[in-house]
């Protein structure tokens, strides 16, 4: 064994992906003689966003060890049961995206196949009625689902909504608290070896920042990953075609949702994220239908409360670096890529990208084996976000404005393609086994967006009709009934997790 392993780690950028790189390595490497330094400038802003999350964020503070009721408290978060869209089909017409389940199997037959036979044979009931989230969600209640053992409610999923600067500033503390050095300072230049590899950041008063190993976090902008290693950029814009996004806070006019709402508008969607201190919003616009001060107006026109703060417009091109890892470079966050934040998959992408690169773990040596396949895996999570996104626009029956005519006739991936000619000749979806979105997000889209199979499979008649038609009214009831029997978001959180009042 010949492996030279890496002792020093810098990451460049705090924010939220930077905190979490350093808390995760703190946590991996405490007690060791691994060093790990970050450098960050107070007046170089973060942007923000990503401030809804996926379930996956509670598996990765279980990880940290972080104790979630403080973790809540700290950054006034508040709980998730999915998303609820509105107006993407046809104006006027919503549908719900819940994490978890639908329902379940029919003496071995698939949920989905027995809920589509029901619908051929005239039963109204509606898809989300089977989601424990949706009717939580639909009835402004929460609690925790290991509360709800032996009951329809135990399988429900939840995340969370949070305050994206005070995740970083928690992170901050957690990740100092095991050792992690912080430089305050900008970088000003950026030194290789002979070889290619990175081997200092020159700091504008004069420091320098040696390392063994090196983190991008510094944005957009990638000033190790791009300005230095030049890894290219593959630009998504022409599936995905918004390329702005103006956002403001604001306060409180009731107590928060158990949802995020993302609502479509004349040149692209806004969203509402309910906080415990004020509720974040934004609108992700294409600037080739909207002007950004036509946008900022839309967006100030459609909020609940009173702005905090005055409308940030953000420049954004949809797409992912050609290679996140690089030499001895990993770019995370905005500086590895962007999708826009509608299914809210920041947070899990930088979680997820570190918990490859972990398992991967590189030394000194000749590590272009394991970046190859990083590398691609870390494509096909983009990828498969990127047409899970696409789906929500290409499928769309709006035809009102010019932004929304060209979504009708939008370009599509032939990996969409085929995932759509497969669910209308069969009512079914595989998705791999590292795939982030399982069937139930894939059927709640495609039934929000009017995308039926042509048929059911045919084994689900084996079932006798009336017991069929029995059982989902049974699994429809118990969901109701206890949904019905939990106490609301508000009170959940007051009673539970209620964070400090800010100063």
């Amino acid at each position: 064994m010949t492996a030279q392993p890496i002792e020093k780690f810098v990451i460049a950028g705090g924010g939220t992906a930077g905190w979490i790189a350093a808390a995760t390595l703190a946590r991996i490497f405490a007690g060791s003689n691994v060093r790990i330094e970050l450098v960050e400038s107070a007046e170089i802003g973060i942007i923000g966003v990503g401030e809804a999350t996926i379930p996956p964020l509670l598996a990765t503070l279980e990880s940290l060890g972080i104790d979630l009721v403080e973790f809540i408290k700290a950054t006034q978060a508040t709980f998730k049961w999915g998303i609820r869209f509105e107006d993407w089909h046809t104006k006027g017409q919503g549908y719900f995206h819940p994490f978890g389940v639908l329902g379940k199997q029919i003496d071995g037959h698939d949920f989905y196949q027995c809920w589509l036979k029901c619908r051929a044979m005239g039963d109204p009931s509606s898809l989300m009625s089977h989601s424990p989230e949706a009717v939580l969600a639909e009835a402004n209640k929460f609690f925790l689902p290991h509360q709800a053992v032996n009951t329809p409610l135990a399988m429900a999923q939840y995340a969370l909504h949070l305050d994206s600067a005070l995740v970083g500033q928690y992170l901050r503390r957690y990740a100092e608290n095991l050792g992690v050095v912080r430089h305050e300072g900008k970088i000003a230049a950026v030194q290789q070896h002979p070889c290619g590899d990175i081997k200092e950041l020159l700091l504008d008063d004069g420091r320098v920042l040696t390392g063994e190993f090196f983190i991008d976090c510094t944005g957009f902008r990638g000033l190790l990953i791009e300005q230095t290693l030049k890894a290219g950029y593959e630009d998504w814009s022409y599936m995905l075609p918004c390329n702005r996004a103006v956002t403001v806070q604001t306060e409180n006019v009731a107590d928060p949702r158990p949802y995020t709402i993302a609502r479509a508008q004349d040149a692209g969607w806004t969203w509402q994220i309910p906080l415990q201190h004020r509720a974040g919003n934004g609108y992700v616009y294409c600037s080739d239908f909207i002007s950004d001060e036509q946008a900022k107006q839309t967006l100030l026109q459609t909020v609940e409360g009173t702005p905090l703060i005055e409308p940030r417009v953000i420049p954004f091109v949809t797409g992912i670096r050609k290679q996140p890892w690089q030499r001895n470079c990993l770019a995370l966050g905005l500086a590895q890529g962007f999708l826009e934040p509608l299914e809210s998959t920041a947070i899990h992408l930088v979680s997820k990208t570190l918990a490859l690169f972990v398992r991967m773990f590189p030394d000194r040596g000749d590590n272009s084996a394991l970046r190859n396949e990083f590398n691609r895996r870390v494509y096909s999570d983009y990828q498969e976000i990127r047409d899970f996104l696409a789906l929500h626009y290409c499928e769309t029956n709006r035809s009102d404005t010019e932004f929304w005519r060209w979504c009708q006739q939008m370009p599509v991936s032939d990996s969409l393609r085929y995932k759509l000619d497969y669910f209308r000749h069969s009512g079914s979806i595989i998705p791999g086994a590292e795939e982030l979105f399982q069937p139930t997000s894939w059927y709640a889209v495609f039934t929000g967006m009017g995308v039926l199979p042509t048929r059911y499979n045919p084994t689900v008649d084996a079932l006798n009709a009336q017991k069929l038609q029995q059982s989902l009214q049974a699994g429809q009831q118990g969901i109701l009934r206890y949904a019905q029997t939990q106490p609301s978001h508000g009170d959940f959180l007051r009673q539970y997790c209620a964070a400090p009042k800010l100063m």
